[in-house]
């Protein structure tokens, strides 16, 4: 790494090599960090895996997202820890160790961008790339009391990036405040593609609000209150509501990771830690059949996400059920988080969505952020409702 401390244990301990960035630019001043799945240019990529690190070149080029923002003028201080081939979404590593929470240092950080979260809430980088497959920025920035975005998927190459399920990867980003996310998304996206008007139709999913307790769904209804009567709607399509959604989110990502990632873990014979071992089982057990049937209802899903929005449609949404849990949480509490949490942020990624996620509150004396869902291609135009949102919340007339 480039930075002279590290008190959160964010970055690999690469022998640093200078990376070279623009010296003028919108990002010039900006330091940047990079989650350890991204080439590049004079490192390794380790993937938060040890078989993968000592299988890894050093590389000669940079990932095309991060080159992006160099060019901007970012500064890179450092490639960050990951779970363990981006697969998880707690953070925690059994090979290289687990970043510190700032925010909460006795809960988990959140994963897979563990590092790159825990660099920006840290106040070491004022930006970090991150990924999000499954929840991977969205539910770290919640956990981490910072800003965060999941993008439409497409629209950021990922090039010369880690696949882990390529229907789902996105390259996100992280940072302290909505101004410095809005001008490093500007970089990499140009603009909207598909702009929000000034007046949103501002839109209350009933059914994921339903999943949360009172004290959660208690800092929601505070952190929207400036919107006095957004719409109600339901995202989840009948049957089967967010349990359907979320079987059909397994079953597809499953499936991409049976081709991306699966066969890498098995040829190279790497030993498998408890959680990884069984996802990978379960995408290895999927059959073709159970796969086109998810894709199927997939498709189904992003039809009703983008007739529920509408081209001006912003959903007012939690971004995981709780605040980040204990690292010292009895095995169940492990076991099941994630498949409450992935009920809620499957909308976003089922959908190929833009989410992005803000500071809320605290629960149980940790972060708990909320955030807004938006048409696709509205990336940059959700950041900027959201800064209006959390600096003083005002119900457009």
């Amino acid at each position: 790494m480039l930075i002279d401390k590290d008190p959160y244990r964010c970055f690999m301990p690469y022998e640093p090599v200078p990376v070279a960035s623009a010296p003028e630019g919108p990002l010039a001043g900006l330091t940047l960090a990079v989650k350890d799945i991204y080439h590049v240019a004079g490192y390794r990529t380790g993937s938060g895996c040890p078989t993968a690190l000592a299988m890894s070149e050093v590389k000669t080029r940079t990932a095309p997202a991060v080159q992006t923002l160099l060019d901007a003028g970012a500064r890179f201080v450092g490639k960050t820890h990951t779970d363990e081939l981006a697969w998880s979404m707690y953070g925690m590593n059994a090979h290289f160790g687990t970043p510190v929470n700032p925010a909460a240092p006795d809960r988990i950080p959140g994963g897979s961008s563990s590092g790159s979260a825990c660099a920006v809430a840290g106040g070491l980088a004022d930006i970090s790339v991150g990924s999000d497959t499954g929840g991977s920025v969205r539910a770290p920035a919640s956990f981490c009391g910072i800003w965060g975005i999941r993008p439409t998927h497409g629209l950021i190459p990922l090039d010369l990036v880690q696949p882990l399920a390529p229907s789902y990867d996105t390259c996100g980003l992280f940072a302290r405040d909505g101004e410095t996310l809005l001008r490093a998304m500007s970089v990499l996206l140009g603009g909207d593609s598909a702009p929000l008007p000034e007046r949103p139709d501002w839109l209350w999913p009933a059914d994921m609000m339903t999943q949360l307790s009172p004290e959660q769904r208690a800092v929601c209804s505070e952190a929207f209150k400036g919107i006095a009567t957004p719409r109600e709607v339901l995202i989840y399509p009948d049957p089967g509501g967010a349990a359907a959604a979320y079987d059909t989110f397994l079953t597809t990502m499953g499936g991409d990771a049976q081709q991306a990632i699966v066969p890498f873990i098995r040829s190279c014979g790497m030993p498998l830690v408890r959680g990884i071992d069984g996802r990978a089982a379960a995408a290895e057990a999927l059959t073709a059949t159970g796969i086109a049937e998810a894709v199927t209802a997939r498709a189904a899903f992003r039809a009703h996400a983008d007739a529920v929005l509408g081209r001006a449609g912003v959903m007012l949404a939690p971004v995981v059920h709780d605040a980040p849990f204990r690292l010292d949480a009895p095995v169940e509490v492990f076991d099941g988080f994630r498949h409450v949490s992935q009920r809620m942020l499957c909308v976003a990624g089922l959908a190929g969505l833009p989410q992005v996620t803000l500071p809320a509150g605290r629960v149980d004396g940790a972060p708990y952020g909320v955030s807004l869902i938006g048409p696709r291609g509205s990336d940059l135009s959700l950041i900027r409702l959201a800064m209006t949102l959390a600096a003083t919340p005002v119900e457009p007339a």
